[in-house]
């Protein structure tokens, strides 16, 4: 597998403390948030944890490679959400491993159009190129 070189612009650092367990923050400030395992893996749930900030940056990113493709394909996509949904489980491999649902409501196109902006959007965003053959990324139009 080739390894894609990229011009970084910028570059976003955080520090974890504790793991899974404690609290992770941006050297900005602008992120500070207690971070604990969920219920459902037998962790208290009182904070956030690494998959939600997994999904929120996914859906953040693919919401923005979406405004660049609807830009150059003159698509409305005013009004449009992106959800991203990270799960966590066993990996056959051993470990733990991830899955990601995407899913898109843009509701000014019709539905065709809106999955071919997806599947665009898919082939711009960071995230999906950083998952691509790594992990299951699901695509879906709401």
């Amino acid at each position: 597998m080739t390894i894609q070189k990229i011009d970084v612009k910028y570059t976003a650092v955080a520090t974890a403390e504790n793991g899974r367990d404690g609290r992770v923050a941006s050297d900005d400030g602008k992120l500070d948030v207690v971070v604990n395992p969920p219920k459902e893996m037998g962790g208290s749930g009182a904070g956030t944890n690494p998959e939600q900030l997994f999904a929120a940056g996914y859906s953040a990113c693919f919401q923005g490679a979406l405004g660049v493709v609807a830009r150059q394909e003159k698509a409305d996509i005013s009004g449009s959400t992106v959800t991203a949904k990270v799960g966590i489980g066993s990996a056959e491999s051993g470990g733990f491993g991830l899955e990601v649902e995407i899913t898109a409501s843009i509701p000014n196109v019709d539905k065709d159009t809106a999955k071919a902006l997806v599947e665009k959007a898919h082939q711009v965003c960071p995230y999906s190129s950083a998952t691509r053959g790594n992990i299951k990324v699901e695509l879906n139009v709401a």
